[in-house]
């Protein structure tokens, strides 16, 4: 009875210790999330100060507005994935959907999970990146990006980008966006209505080819911040539930100890009250020995 109260304690404690370190996993990927959102208020920002700048571009270079809706014969697929574990099915999830588009079309996949799960279903990428630890690493990230497609899309290998991404949202968790990067749909861009044009010292189709490559990092560093954010939201909801599954699993093991710990305390009280019973001699048994 004591070995098994001593493995219940031992237990006991086993369990305590994993539930520090879920409580420091979920304090982490909360601290992460946060960081991104705050940061995906300043990516925005800067995305719709070049979309205006894209609208005056068109005036000045007089550019046919594509709606971008052309079919494309060979299309990219960025997607981002976990990098890490403990984030449930994040990367099964954004997997399944694009599953029906990964034939013919180039898989550039972020996330170390995310490549793992698809080396499982035997789904082969063209270009595998990791995703940064922290959100700093993001602009970085989608520099490498774009060196990887840009020279494709030069050649005429890569005719359509499109970027999916998982993004977080309250009461309903990670909804799976996606987002075409290229080729641009120009009707969105609000056109300029200034009289006065701005005044440029380059040709008006080279700063609308600038401006649109920096619209694209812009656009690649929104997708990696949702998805960095919905990661770490989505590894605070499995920390949530593996901590729920703790509780209740020490409140099993208390009671449990609780239980054993009685149990032994009865047998010991049993034990010395046989004892004290088998020791004891009535007053007229020692009597007639003494006269004996």
């Amino acid at each position: 009875m004591t070995e098994r109260l001593a493995d219940i304690s031992a237990h006991i404690n086993g369990i305590r210790q994993l539930g520090t370190v879920v409580n420091a996993m979920r304090g982490i990927a909360a601290a992460r999330a946060q960081q991104a959102r705050g940061q995906l208020v300043a990516v925005d920002t800067y995305a719709a100060t070049i979309a205006v700048a894209i609208g005056r571009a068109l005036a000045l270079a007089q550019a046919p507005r594509s709606d971008g809706s052309r079919k494309s014969s060979r299309p990219a697929i960025v997607l981002f994935c976990a990098e890490q574990g403990f984030a449930g099915t994040f990367s099964e999830r954004l997997l399944d959907a694009v599953a029906g588009d990964l034939v013919g079309a180039d898989l550039f996949l972020i996330g170390t999970r995310g490549g793992t799960v698809a080396q499982d279903r035997g789904i082969a990428a063209r270009w595998t990146s990791a995703l940064p630890a922290h959100s700093q690493g993001i602009p970085k990230l989608a520099d490498q990006i774009l060196e990887a497609l840009y020279p494709r899309i030069a050649t005429g290998e890569v005719d359509r980008l499109d970027a999916v991404f998982s993004r977080w949202q309250p009461g309903r968790g990670g909804q799976v966006e996606r987002r075409q990067l290229f080729p641009f749909d120009l009707t969105a861009f609000p056109p300029s209505t200034e009289a006065n044009h701005p005044l440029v010292n380059v040709p008006a189709q080279t700063l609308l080819t600038d401006l649109t490559a920096d619209y694209i990092h812009a656009q690649l560093c929104t997708a990696a911040l949702h998805a960095f954010a919905a990661e770490n939201e989505a590894r605070m909801e499995a920390m949530a539930a593996a901590r729920a599954q703790i509780d209740r699993r020490l409140t099993d093991l208390q009671a449990t100890q609780s239980r054993v710990r009685q149990e032994e305390i009865t047998i010991e009280i049993i034990e010395l009250a046989a004892g004290e019973t088998a020791s004891y001699r009535p007053p007229e048994v020692i009597s007639r020995r003494m006269r004996w």
